[in-house]
């Protein structure tokens, strides 16, 4: 697997060339610096470290920015890692773009669910809840949760209220409808995990990489057109 960190821009919506109406998640998908590359021979597994969005040296720690200093690259706020097969035909400094993709390809998105803070069984577990009229005294309450004599307790993965939202969350197999490299932007059909400006993973399936690899030592440059 490879990718790159991005941004979710947003939703918005494309008209299909046979009129009908698809939903699709903008996405700011790099430029993604090659931060680091890590081998087998030296830390035991072969990867890529990507750097997204830059960033001042007041923003960053000692660490982050003797990170980068040590190998004289631009400052960057953001860091992702992905183990693949493929590290060894880039080299530190190579800048990685969304030109990779195509209309058509698959993708897995990766984000942090909106939260919700504290949340009542009927918006967190989606159950009903009781009568409306009055003198019920149970409206938005979770009810009974266990039973009597037998088992005696409350089974596991009961749905209580608590905290909601604020998840790590992939939907995958995502199609590609649009890319704008001139933007760093592509379009995905459906929605993604997250808010509105909020940090997203978006990992190429195999051979989208190998195909984005090819590209490269066709063209000789260090970034994937």
């Amino acid at each position: 697997m490879f990718g790159l960190l991005g941004k979710k821009r947003g939703m918005t919506q494309i008209f299909q060339d046979d009129g009908t109406l698809l939903p699709v998640t903008v996405i700011e998908a790099g430029p993604c610096m090659v931060a680091q590359k890590k081998t087998k021979a030296k830390e035991g597994y072969d990867a890529l470290q990507l750097a997204f969005g830059k960033s001042k040296a007041g923003r960053l720690t000692k660490a982050q920015k003797g990170h980068f200093e040590k190998k004289k690259l631009e400052l960057y706020g953001r860091l992702g890692e992905f183990r693949t097969s493929k590290a060894a035909h880039f080299e530190v400094g190579d800048m990685l773009t969304v030109a990779a993709l195509q209309v058509g390809d698959t993708v897995d998105v990766t984000g942090v669910t909106k939260g919700h803070g504290f949340s009542g069984v009927m918006k967190k577990e989606g159950k009903h809840g009781g009568p409306d009229s009055h003198g019920s005294d149970f409206h938005r309450r979770p009810g009974s949760i266990g039973m009597r004599t037998w088992p005696a307790r409350v089974l596991k993965n009961m749905g209580m209220p608590g905290h909601y939202g604020c998840v790590t969350q992939t939907v995958k197999n995502l199609k590609v409808v649009a890319v704008k490299p001139e933007q760093n932007l592509v379009l995905v059909e459906g929605s993604v995990p997250g808010h509105r400006n909020g940090d997203v993973v978006v990992v190429h399936r195999k051979k989208d990489f190998e195909k984005a690899v090819k590209e490269k030592e066709n063209n000789g440059i260090g970034s994937p057109q």
